[in-house]
């Protein structure tokens, strides 16, 4: 009796353990609030700022916050138009959001590239993306599947490759960061350099058109600041490629700095080396995180607005910063010998996309 007794307080001590456990581990309950917070931050000395910065103006930053349970983690930015920006996670998390003071003024909008907690992560990290701004359409780079994805104004998926050129990119290294250019050519980087050892030196593929329909790339070697890694792109008017970068700055605690180079794409050539020259250092005494969204729009004075936005990892340790810097492109190095272009940029309005969340 006494045996059996102690076997029934044994199963259910067993019972309640694994209830409390339970209990600790369960998730919380969702959030579906779509607010977000815009805190502004107060930025260094304008010495301070121009010492590291040199053309490019930050002009405002802010802390972004949200109670919603799939704010956070960005790592791509593309502009919609009016000040509208949508924001995507490495979760497959999509958020739809007007930057302080943008003339469109629409609400914020949660939603998922893809629905279902089935989807398992390698097909869900968003590392990289690319609009056309007169269709509408969507270019998204997954880096733990080394593949992209065409998708509809409405985000529904259209198509999906997973290009020869860009295998054995790494399941932590892929198609970090991509650009369409204004030519309907497109450039993808790997975030990984060539070998374990090396300092510089990223695998990138060149596609002479949409890469889900023409998956075949020419492949070559982005060539950028020592030890830093790229993470988005965008084309300035001028035909030219910014390329914002990062690194991990140790010893603890974890920070990060970055920078912003740029690099003529009329310069790649196949097998070939694609070297960009630095002209801005986001350095770690700066209010930075870990910066991995990028969006140019033009300015109503000829200058252009640099957005970047970063990828706080749903660390307690790291934020959500949304930084506006403004740039005049004629103070870029090189820009008075690149400005007469064959093929610029294509400029129409465009399309209306509403923040509605899509399923």
């Amino acid at each position: 009796m006494a045996a059996t007794m102690l076997r029934a307080f044994a199963l259910l001590m067993l019972a309640v353990l694994a209830l409390a456990t339970c209990q600790q581990t369960q998730a919380p309950p969702r959030d579906e609030s779509r607010i977000l917070r815009f805190t502004q931050l107060a930025l260094p000395p304008g010495d301070e700022l121009a010492k590291h910065l040199g053309p490019f103006e930050l002009a405002r930053a802010w802390q972004i916050t949200s109670p919603h349970t799939d704010f956070g983690s960005y790592s791509a930015l593309v502009p919609l138009g009016d000040g509208r920006m949508m924001a995507l996670s490495d979760a497959g998390g999509v958020l739809r959001f007007t930057v302080p003071g943008g003339r469109l003024v629409t609400p914020v909008a949660f939603a998922n590239v893809f629905a279902g907690p089935s989807v398992r992560k390698q097909f869900r990290d968003v590392e990289s993306a690319a609009r056309d701004p007169i269709s509408g359409r969507l270019w998204l780079g997954f880096e733990g599947s080394n593949s992209i994805t065409r998708h509809d104004i409405a985000l529904t998926l259209t198509g999906k490759a997973a290009p020869r050129a860009m295998r054995g990119w790494g399941a932590n290294s892929g198609a970090e960061a991509m650009v369409r250019l204004a030519d309907g050519r497109f450039i993808v980087i790997s975030e990984g350099f060539g070998s374990r050892f090396a300092t510089h030196a990223n695998k990138a593929v060149l596609f002479a058109r949409d890469p889900v329909a023409s998956p075949s790339g020419l492949r070559f070697t982005f060539d950028g600041p020592e030890h830093f890694k790229p993470t988005d792109m965008a084309q300035l008017p001028d035909g030219r490629v910014l390329v914002l970068m990062r690194k991990v700055v140790w010893p603890l605690p974890l920070r990060v700095a970055c920078r912003l180079a740029i690099a003529d794409p009329s310069t790649i050539r196949r097998g070939g080396v694609w070297r960009a020259q630095s002209v801005a250092m986001l350095s770690s005494s700066l209010p930075v995180d870990n910066f991995e969204g990028m969006a140019v729009l033009p300015r109503s004075d000829g200058r252009l607005d640099l957005w970047l936005i970063s990828d706080d990892n749903r660390a307690a340790t790291q934020r959500t910063l949304l930084w506006q810097l403004i740039i005049d492109p004629a103070k870029l190095p090189g820009a008075p010998a690149l400005q007469p272009r064959t093929a610029k940029p294509e400029v129409r309005p465009q399309p209306s996309l509403t923040a509605r969340a899509s399923p």
